[in-house]
């Protein structure tokens, strides 16, 4: 977090700026890592059971984690108010807002519950095997008891803890939960350490209680160390505070919905085309996933930056902590872009084998779309520390309409047009989701242009505004 400043000082240089951002944003990269990684020990450890296991595990550890991080979007608003309170040195607001967004995460996992409960009949309705169903049915009545856990640990603390300026504590806690996770999961599976063989539903149980471990700890974290330990004294929750986080973080859910939901209707296109060509989409979607972890953490960094700058009524500080973001998002994702262009089949020979003759078309139209990608993820970058900027404005509502076009409206239309008429197949789909991602992205950093110009320009924002309008809510 920036260093309380008098307000009558000049704003940050740009240099500042960039340091600033990079150093909440790294932290925030590795957890994001981390719990990805957390993901890959499972369906490594599943794989051992056979297909059936893996299949169960990987497709029900999917839902639970799609459905969860949607409403993971609504605890974004979190950090918005916080940082904007602590930039209006109203830090005395802060405990309300941490109990108001506490219940929230709890009451957000009511629906994530009741969801998972029934992912047996969900998934017969879409023609799914019985088996399989059943399974993963199986699968998502552990996890279900994890989604509280997950809505407070990786929801509630991943919005919080970088506002107060905690973001380290966050890093050392994710990655520990890699480990507990592994040990956890190997355990249970195999019943191994003097822990009971549960086969399969062992990853449930784990991850599972590894959520909730992660959730305890960052808690035990907040309330017993005296330096955090006011931002989270006894406050009643507040419902019309509730009321405006909900009314910040729903369009961010939604957003997050309608970006999800374009991948898997792309993927699920691209099934049609044949074996080869999912394989090829899953290894490329799969690195530009990883790579985008580093713009999403830098959005999330750009959120609390912005919203601390107008939250202090500095509102130039603002837009530029909010331009220099997006340009470090553009910047790395160009870099890594470069890589993609340089080595394809190094990267590619990371999941095949490249002299296998099975795997010739595979890893040809694996290395053509990560030329694709190369382009795709420096749009991606771009338009998701956009969307973090924007939510530092406490503007959500038009980047969701924003999104729905740009996604619906020209990304996936475009890539099937590409696709089956004009024969471009899978990297036609690809295209498509480049455009989509491009539009948005020129969407929404011309909408913070904007607003934050006017802002600039009316200086319509006094020292104590926002901090006095959060007083009043809550």
């Amino acid at each position: 977090m920036p260093t309380r400043l008098n307000r009558a000082n000049a704003p940050p240089t740009l240099s500042r700026h960039a340091v600033d951002t990079a150093r909440l944003a790294a932290p925030l990269a590795i957890s994001q890592l981390s719990q990805m990684a957390m993901g890959v020990t499972d369906t490594i450890l599943l794989g051992a059971l056979g297909p059936d296991s893996l299949a169960a595990g990987g497709l029900g550890a999917n839902l639970f984690f799609v459905v969860v991080v949607l409403l993971q979007g609504v605890l974004t608003s979190v950090s918005v108010s916080v940082s904007h309170a602590r930039g209006a040195n109203a830090d005395h607001l802060v405990p309300n807002i941490y109990w108001t967004g506490l219940v929230l995460s709890l009451l957000l996992a009511i629906p994530a519950f009741a969801l998972l409960s029934f992912a047996e009949p969900i998934l017969l309705a879409f023609h799914e095997p019985a088996m399989l169903a059943r399974n993963i049915g199986e699968y998502c009545a552990v996890l279900r008891w994890g989604a509280p856990g997950s809505l407070i640990g990786i929801g509630m603390m991943r919005a919080f803890l970088p506002a107060i300026g905690a973001a380290k504590r966050l890093l050392w806690v994710s990655i520990g939960g890699v480990f507990v996770n592994a040990f956890l999961n190997y355990s249970l599976i195999h019943g191994a350490y003097g822990l009971p063989e549960l086969g399969f539903l062992g990853s449930a149980v784990g991850t599972t209680i590894t959520v909730w471990v992660t959730a305890l700890v960052l808690i035990a974290f907040l309330h017993l160390r005296p330096r955090y330990r006011h931002f989270v004294v006894a406050s009643r929750p507040r419902l019309p505070l509730m009321g405006e986080l909900f009314g910040i973080g729903w369009p961010v859910a939604i957003t997050y919905g309608v970006e999800s939901t374009l991948f898997l209707a792309t993927g699920m296109t691209i099934g049609t085309l044949g074996e080869a060509p999912l394989a090829a989409h899953q290894i490329a979607l799969n690195v530009a996933s990883v790579a985008f972890m580093v713009p999403l953490a830098i959005g999330q960094a750009a959120n609390v930056r912005v919203g601390y700058w107008i939250g202090a009524g500095q509102p130039l500080a603002a837009r530029h902590a909010g331009f220099v973001a997006i340009a470090l998002g553009v910047a790395f994702m160009a870099l890594s872009g470069c890589v993609l262009v340089l080595a394809p089949h190094a990267i590619v020979g990371l999941y095949l084998h490249l002299d296998d003759p099975k795997n010739a078309q595979t890893v040809a139209l694996a290395a053509s779309l990560l030329g694709v990608a190369a382009v795709f993820q420096i749009v991606d970058g771009m338009q998701t520390v956009a969307s973090g900027v924007l939510r530092g404005l406490k503007d959500t509502r038009v980047p969701m309409l924003a999104a729905a076009l740009g996604y619906w409206g020209i990304g996936f239309p475009t890539g099937y047009m590409l696709a089956f008429h004009f024969g471009g197949g899978t990297k036609g789909l690809w295209w498509g989701l480049a455009a989509g991602l491009a539009s948005v992205a020129v969407l929404m950093t011309v909408r913070f242009d904007r607003m934050s110009r006017r802002l600039v320009t009316r200086g319509t924002l006094e020292p104590g505004k926002s901090g006095q309008a959060s007083r009043n809510t809550a």
